[in-house]
């Protein structure tokens, strides 16, 4: 299988390594606006790893299927060049900066038949499917509520957080992406808050560094879902299920970053994550892998641009809710933000 990769910054360069392991793929084309990062890739694995100046010419090159990890404005021109092309595509959140243009995206893929996985990795960590499973086999009776957290060590550079989107579109949507795939559920209200203590980079953007959000399922059960870009301790990615039968936690391991106070305790006692490199290496390798199947015909995407849109509206509700601190129906914001 050869495959296609553009964009080689810190996560496009890590799934190139992941790429060149991978068994079925025989070799691998990758683009950057920067000749030099695809460069220092091919260098690192010259036996499978070949340059290309753009990515038309990466598509042009008779790739199976492309890995689009270039910067957010430039995924629905990729997104959908390779579409057009007729090649499968993984891209990584999210489909578009816009929900509007996210939308518009969507339409033309559903048309093409052409298979599109988005990147929200955290489906294909292990213990993500396993709480799905026990939330789809009944074992923790009727779930009544979720707790799902992000907090990251360090804020990212000024000149990220100025194109990100906010804390909601950029941070959160992993966590709502999260509670949508293991709950089934879709989210039909949100209320969010949020606080920048005051930090000049984020009052000057209009974002905040934590934020809390409420979010009510369609079935009546309530996620509460809570975001940092400050947590010194390390990168922690936690998930709680609770219902009337049972309650089971991810991310509750020996490297969980959390120190706790009870006389005696040892746990946890690992060296706490840094970041979502090493917290999800096992999940980024399954998500690529599971596109390489994909490519080859073998399975459905596990996660559409539907997928990604979803989750997307609920970022844009957050949003909204936080601006004019009050409840806003997710319904809403996709009635008045989506194309006619």
């Amino acid at each position: 299988m050869r495959l296609g990769l553009v964009g080689l910054g810190r996560i496009g360069a890590f799934h190139a390594a992941t790429l060149t392991e991978l068994e079925g793929v025989d070799s691998l084309v990758v683009a950057d606006v920067a000749p030099a990062a695809a460069r220092a890739v091919a260098q690192r694995h010259p036996d499978l790893v070949t340059t290309a100046a753009d990515a038309a010419e990466v598509l042009a090159s008779g790739v199976d299927g492309l890995v689009v990890a270039a910067a957010t404005d430039a995924h629905p021109e990729l997104l959908l060049a390779a579409v057009e092309a007729g090649v499968p595509v993984f891209c990584e959140k999210p489909v578009a900066r816009e929900a509007a243009d996210a939308v518009a995206v969507l339409r033309r893929v559903e048309a093409s038949g052409v298979p599109v996985q988005i990147g929200y990795n955290r489906r294909f960590d292990a213990a993500v499917a396993a709480a799905r499973e026990a939330v789809r086999s009944g074992a923790l009776g009727r779930l009544h509520t979720v707790r799902s957290t992000t907090m990251d060590p360090a804020p990212p550079p000024a000149a990220y957080l100025a194109t990100s989107g906010g804390i909601f579109r950029d941070c959160s949507v992993h966590d709502f992406d999260a509670v949508r795939f293991v709950t089934g559920r879709e989210v039909v209200e949100v209320y969010a808050t949020g606080s920048a203590h005051g930090e000049e980079v984020f009052a000057e953007l209009g974002d905040v560094h934590t934020s809390a959000a409420v979010l009510t399922l369609d079935d009546g059960a309530i996620a509460l879902v809570s975001n940092t870009r400050c947590n010194a301790r390390g990168y922690d990615v936690r998930m709680e299920l609770h219902g009337t039968a049972d309650s089971v936690a991810v991310g509750l391991e020996d490297r969980l970053p959390l120190r706790s106070l009870e006389p005696g305790a040892t746990f946890p006692a690992g060296v706490p994550h840094t970041f979502f490199v090493d917290r999800f290496a096992d999940a980024y390798r399954a998500e690529l892998r599971a596109f390489t199947e994909v490519v080859a015909g073998l399975r459905p995407s596990p996660c559409t641009v539907a997928d990604a849109v979803e989750a997307g509206w609920v970022a844009e509700a957050c949003a909204l809710s936080l601006r004019e601190h009050r409840p806003v129906r997710v319904a809403q914001v996709r009635r008045d933000t989506a194309p006619g």
